[in-house]
This record gives structure tokens, C-alpha cells and sequence, in this order.
């Protein structure tokens, strides 16, 4: 038996360390020198949320944190009101670990090298900024570059003018790329030169082709931006960004939360104060997902919440009541933002050698700028390469007929328009401001842009996609933001004004005019 007993204790503790490698800890540390190295008189930071992406603790005093860990975990700290996390080369927040052992699946396009074991400890630094309650975000939706070529209309067309911006954060909503994740690393190249912190969301041409399960298709995406679900604090809101984009074995994916996405919705927030705005930042629009009342019912209760998605390649403002499984006290406020590649970066290129990739509705390729003012925000779009206040297209004959002027009509596509609007008219000298209807239908002027391509018939290859025609656009769909009225009889022979006036839900106001004549 003398010699049975070392056996049962080697046993005992070959389980205590495959049950301590079954949990990752570490520190969160205030990094005083910047060296993301936790030195020995650097201060441990305590109440800060850690997260594996299911469980989210807070730290102890002594800024310690333990988690559970398996065989593919994205640990991450979530970076507090007041606090930054260091940003590599090119801006993107380094506020994780991944812990994968044998490293991704082989794939075409390399994934996460083994990492091995879980280290001794996991420490994530942090040091303090200056952050005001009311600040400014970007907000890209669907950049979306096939080769090359059009990275470079990514930075002429956008990022060159968001140099200099007021924005504090950026945030892009998948579909970075293609279908070529070899392209993330010159896209963030691009964008890094906007010179602030950026946040990326999953999308569904992000992903990793022949993945053999869902939990793979991210592979190339987490090396360059870590976790695909993951969670940051700035001033008084909270941003969660979800993977909200489920592939089956076949490649075909739908809009989905999984079980461990909902957990950790419901396990982070029940750490925040009710007073934040809970902002939720994801590819595919919420209301599409074919378990949405899931979250949803996560966030009913909550005073201040708002979501933000792309995907659709139109913009549009969605107030989602109980016919969307929404059960709060008021309408949840989805906003599918602009996408920047507008639609898939087709149509005829302009002077300068870029489409003017216009999107589905009829409103110009471009992005948002997110205004936070606590737990309250506006939302303002911007046309690539336009000025600010280019916010609407305004059609209406150049010539009418005075016997005409009462079946004439004039249609307004508000690009960031809503059914909260309020669109007015009104002729100079004529009449007083008059409130025209808000009417959804295609806009008028898509169907002209779409130039048939001959080359679209046969194999497309580069020299072909240097012609003029370039990739030829989808049919026109629903627009969201549209308003129509009638011109008033009566109209004198000659030249007139037409003036345009909305003023949208956050009571931002703008104009438009159009000159046309009655002969």
C-alpha cells in the first residue's frame, strides 16, 4: 500500500490542475509607464468587467478576476467610462485575449496560431482619459472592398474626409471586406489614418469561407479585432457589439443570437445602472433575427436603448412596437445605417474614377456621425464627398405646364429621413410652408442609374472591371424616407423657387430648393 499512495496523490493533483486550467484569471492594472506590462508599483483596478463572452465579473479590490475557460475563448476586458485600453498600430483597441489552444481549423485564410496553455495570469491594461458626456462617434456600415481597387475608393471617397473629425470613437458594421479577410489588414491600414480608437462588428462577407462550423467563420476576423462579441463603455453609453450573422455547415447563414450571445447581453447588464443608454451595434438589423423577442425581452425594461445595424444597403429609421416583439413602455429605436460602399460600389465613376455607388432607396453612399449627449443622441448623415448640408433629392420637372401644375407631383427622398419627420413645401413668393405626406415607394431617380453592362454576361475579370459601366446595380427597392405632394394651380408663367423643409426626430433642420418653370 506504501507504494499505491504517491499514485492517488499524483492523481489528486493531475486533477487540481486540469481543474485550475479549466479557469483563466489575471488583473486589471492601471498601466502608469504604458508598457502593457503589469510592473510591480502599478495599481490594481478594482470593479472592472471582465468577460469569457458568456459570465462577466466584476474585479476585487486587488483588480483580480477568474473566469471559466474551454478550448476556444475570447477573454476581454470592458473598457469603463474614464478609461482607454492601448491600440495597436492601427487603432484597434487591444482589449483581449484569445485563448485557443490548437489554434483555428485550417482554413483558406489563416485564422488564430495555437496559443497553447492558459498563461499564469491574464492582465489587461488600462490608463485614464478624459471622456465628456457628450461626445461623438462614426459610424461606417459596409465598406465592403473587393480588392484593391476599392480600398482605395474606401479611403478617397471617405476616410480622407474624416480626417480631423471631432469623433472620439469609430465604429464599422461588418462587412469590412468582400469575402476576402486577406483585406482587413489594408482596410485598417485606411481607416487607422482617421487617428481615433475603432471598434469592428462582424459581418456576414467577413467570414471565413469552407468554416465546418459557425464557431470558425470568424477565425481571420478575431486576429485582426479579437472577439466578435464583446462590450465598451465611453461617457454615459454602454456599446455591445454582437456577431448577430449564423452560418449552417452549408455556408448559408441567417440573422441569430446565440444562447452564450443572449448570456452574456443579460449578464453584463445586470452590472449597469438603469440611468446609461444601452447602444447595440450589429451587421444584420435586429428586427430580421429570427429570435429577436429573446433580446429584446433582455432590454425591455431599460429607460434608454437604441440599435444600429447595416447589411441592407438603405437607410432606415425603425420604431419596433409589439408587432416586432418589442414589449417596453415605448417603441425601441433600430436605425440601419448608411453603407459606404452604397450599393456593392456599382454604377457609372465619376471624374475622380469612383461610382457613385448610390444605394437602394436613392440616397447617397456615406455614413453617420452619432452625437451623445448622456444618455440622449442624435443621429446626422453625411454623403461621401458632399457637403453637410446635402441632405435630400428633390424631384420635379424643369418645365410644367400652367394646365398641368395641379397633377403635378414633387417627391422628396430626406436620406436620413423617418416617419417622425416632417417634410414642408413651399413655393417663393407664392405661399406659406405647407406639410406634404409621407408617402414609402421606390425613388424616381435609381431606376435612371442603373447603365446596363455587357460584361456582366461573361466571366468579370480586373481589366474588365475597369470600364466605365462597372458593376451594374441592384433593382430599386423600398425607400423609407420618402414624402410627396402636389404644386398649387394658379401658378404665374415663369421661373419659380420650390423650397424644402424637414426637421427630423432629433430636431436637426434642413433645406433644399429646386428651380424649375411654368410655361
Amino acid at each position: 500500500m506504501k507504494n499505491l499512495l504517491p499514485v492517488y496523490l499524483l492523481l489528486g493533483l493531475l486533477t487540481l490542475t486540469a481543474q485550475a486550467q479549466d479557469r483563466a484569471s489575471g488583473t486589471v492594472f492601471h498601466d502608469l509607464n504604458k508598457n502593457r506590462v503589469l510592473d510591480r508599483d502599478e495599481p490594481a483596478l478594482a470593479g472592472i468587467c471582465v468577460s469569457n463572452g458568456r459570465e462577466v465579473v466584476r474585479t476585487g479590490k486587488d483588480g483580480r478576476w477568474s473566469l471559466p475557460a474551454g478550448d476556444d475563448t475570447g477573454f476581454f476586458v470592458i473598457k469603463p467610462t474614464g478609461y482607454m485600453t492601448p491600440v495597436n498600430a492601427d487603432m484597434i483597441p487591444q482589449h483581449y485575449y484569445l485563448h485557443k489552444p490548437a489554434g483555428s481549423p485550417r482554413l483558406q485564410v489563416a485564422g488564430i496560431a495555437p496559443t497553447g496553455n492558459l498563461p499564469p495570469s491574464i492582465d489587461f491594461p488600462l490608463w485614464p482619459q478624459k471622456e465628456d458626456k457628450k461626445f461623438q462617434a462614426l459610424v461606417f456600415g459596409d465598406t465592403q472592398a473587393r480588392g484593391m481597387k476599392e480600398v482605395n475608393y474606401v479611403t478617397h471617397d471617405v476616410v480622407e474626409e474624416c480626417i480631423g473629425t471631432g469623433a472620439t470613437l469609430g465604429i464599422s458594421l461588418g462587412d469590412i471586406v468582400a469575402d476576402d479577410p486577406n483585406l482587413f489588414q489594408e482596410i485598417n491600414q485606411s481607416i487607422s489614418q482617421i487617428g481615433i480608437p475603432w471598434y469592428n462588428v462582424f459581418g456576414n462577407h467577413d467570414f471565413n469561407r469552407g468554416a465546418p462550423d459557425d464557431r470558425y467563420t470568424d477565425e481571420t476576423f478575431e486576429r485582426y479585432y479579437g472577439p466578435s462579441t464583446y462590450a465598451f463603455e465611453y461617457g454615459q453609453v454602454v456599446f455591445i457589439s454582437l456577431k448577430n450573422v449564423y452560418f449552417n455547415p452549408e455556408g448559408k447563414y441567417k440573422a441569430h443570437f446565440t444562447e452564450q450571445q443572449l448570456d452574456f447581453v443579460r449578464n453584463y447588464l445586470a452590472l449597469v445602472p438603469d440611468d446609461k443608454l444601452v447602444v447595440l451595434v450589429m451587421h444584420a438589423p435586429i428586427v430580421s433575427c429570427d429570435n429577436r423577442k429573446e433580446l429584446f425581452d433582455i432590454l425591455k425594461a431599460r429607460p434608454h436603448t437604441l440599435s444600429i445595424a447595416g447589411h441592407t444597403h438603405k437607410m432606415a429609421h425603425v420604431f419596433a412596437d409589439e408587432k416586432l416583439d418589442w414589449h417596453g413602455p415605448k417603441p425601441h429605436h433600430h436605425f440601419i445605417n448608411a453603407t459606404v460602399c452604397g450599393s456593392w460600389w456599382c454604377g457609372i465613376r465619376d471624374e475622380t474614377g469612383i461610382p457613385h455607388a448610390t444605394m437602394n432607396d436613392g440616397a447617397p453612399n456615406g455614413y453617420s456621425l452619432l452625437t451623445f449627449d448622456g444618455n440622449s443622441y442624435s443621429i446626422r448623415f453625411k454623403a461621401a464627398r458632399r457637403p453637410a448640408d446635402y441632405q435630400m433629392n428633390i424631384y420635379l420637372p424643369d418645365d410644367i405646364p400652367q394646365a398641368g401644375l395641379n397633377t403635378t407631383s414633387l417627391v422628396v427622398n430626406v436620406f436620413a429621413g423617418s416617419s417622425r419627420s416632417k417634410v414642408e413645401m413651399k413655393i417663393k413668393g407664392h405661399t406659406d410652408w405647407n406639410e406634404i405626406a409621407y408617402t414609402p415607394m421606390h425613388d424616381p431617380g435609381v431606376a435612371a442609374m442603373q447603365v446596363y453592362n455587357p460584361f456582366l454576361e461573361a466571366k468579370v475579370n480586373d481589366t474588365q472591371l475597369d470600364t466605365v459601366f462597372g458593376w451594374q446595380m441592384d433593382s430599386p427597392e423600398m425607400s423609407y424616407h420618402m414624402w410627396e405632394g402636389k404644386l398649387p394651380a394658379g401658378l404665374p408663367v415663369g421661373t419659380h423657387l420650390l423650397m424644402i423643409r424637414t426637421q427630423d426626430m432629433f430636431g436637426q433642420v434642413y433645406t433644399g430648393h429646386r428651380i424649375f418653370r411654368v410655361r
